[in-house]
This record gives C-alpha cells, structure tokens and sequence, in this order.
C-alpha cells in the first residue's frame, strides 16, 4: 500500500539551499538521512499520488517513482561540464514517454529549489528537425494550433530562445510567437513556497497538467511525424 503525499517541508528546502553552500561529498554522506526523508521519499509519494492522472493523459508515460526513471539525481554527472559543483540544489519529476533520447520530446515537468517552484510542459532541448516539424504543423493548421495553445493560458507562458530574425516575414504575431522559438516550453513560475507544503499540492499539479493535455497531443503528433518520409509530409 502506498504512502499518502503530505507535501515537502521547510526543512527539505533549507537541505537543498545547504547543498548549494557545502557541495561537498563528506557533508552530503553525513546528511543523506535528510535527502531521503524530507526530499526523496515525498518525490516518490507524489509521483505515484499523479500517476492516474497522468496515464489518462497517455497510458504509455513513465511513472515507476525512482530515480532515473521519473525523478531527478541529485548528483551531477562533471566528466564533460566547466561546472564541477558534484550536488544539485533542485530536484525534479518527469512524465514522458521511455526513449533513448527524451530531451528532444514533450516532457511534463515539476520542480522545486530552495526558493521556487515550477511546472509545466515542453522540451528539455527540441533538435532542428523537431521544430522543423512543429514548424511544418503550424504552417498547416494555424487556426487549429491556435485553438490548441489556448490551453497554455495563465498560470502558464510559454519560454524559450527565440531566433533574433524572424523565421517567416509578416507572419501572424500568435503563430511567430511559437514559430521563432529554438526549443520551447510552457511553464508557470511561483515562489511562494508554502504550497509545497500542503498534500493539495496534488491537486494542483494534475489540474494544470490536464489543462496542458490538448498541447501535448500536439507535440505528439510531431514525435509521429518523425517516422514518416519528409516527401510524404
């Protein structure tokens, strides 16, 4: 039987906001009772607390509460990064699709910092081809995708790099606005960090991730369209 979420507390923050000051192995050993209690183990009961909620929206999502799977590492991989910093101060949860390669597909998102919290839906960094089709789906069916990104209303906004030319000349300001986008996702931002720490924090997250499912369908169709030959599009 599984564990009811009862929210994060202050002191799982106040162990990330320490994390970001100690950043050391020997300090982390001997405080990793705090990670698992107040970080780890609520991560875990709030991914399985989503999981209906979020095989309604695709039955084929990752939900398995474990790290690698749906949940973050705290510890940072340093081979082939400047930034030799061996800890993390955030942690997140992930629902997609398993793929080799799932930086470069729609991902659900949530995440907490010592003084934040965020969630959403997009990628973690789409390649060319994928906005390229993304791309090629909005010159197809604008008025539809329009209707679509109607869902990414407040608390959401969408971000992400936007080329510093426009794409397309004299393009609807509505289509532009996502056409010009490098990678993008749709995210809301809040500091105020009490509502980690109520179970209705459950409540929340799948109610603002349900309003994202039409988004989602759509990026979908743009992992499909991936399979098909470019000359058959």
């Amino acid at each position: 039987m599984s564990t009811a979420f009862n929210g994060f507390s202050q002191q799982g923050l106040n162990f990330l906001q320490q994390v970001r000051i100690e950043n050391d192995k020997t300090w982390f050993d001997e405080n990793r009772h705090i990670y698992d209690q107040t970080l780890l183990t609520p991560f875990r009961t709030l991914v399985e607390a989503l999981s209906d909620t979020m095989l309604a929206i695709d039955p084929q999502f990752e939900i398995r509460p474990a790290i690698g799977k749906t949940l973050s590492r705290i510890h940072r991989d340093t081979r082939f990064s400047h930034d030799k910093t061996r800890y993390r101060s955030r942690m997140w949860l992930t629902f997609k699709r398993p793929s080799k390669d799932w930086k470069d597909a729609p991902v659900y998102f949530f995440e907490l910092g010592p003084d934040m919290l965020r969630y959403g839906l997009g990628y973690y960094s789409a390649n060319k081809q994928t906005m390229d089709l993304f791309r090629h789906t909005l010159t197809r069916q604008p008025v539809q995708f329009l209707e679509v990104a109607e869902c990414c209303r407040a608390p959401f906004e969408l971000a992400g790099e936007s080329y510093k030319r426009p794409l397309v000349i004299e393009q609807d300001p509505a289509i532009a606005n996502w056409y010009n986008r490098k990678s993008f996702a749709v995210m809301a931002s809040d500091n105020q960090v009490e509502k980690l720490f109520s179970p209705r924090l459950v409540d929340e997250l799948a109610k603002a991730f349900l309003q994202l499912e039409p988004l989602y369908h759509w990026l979908m169709r743009v992992e499909t369209m991936k399979q098909i030959d470019p000359a058959d599009l």
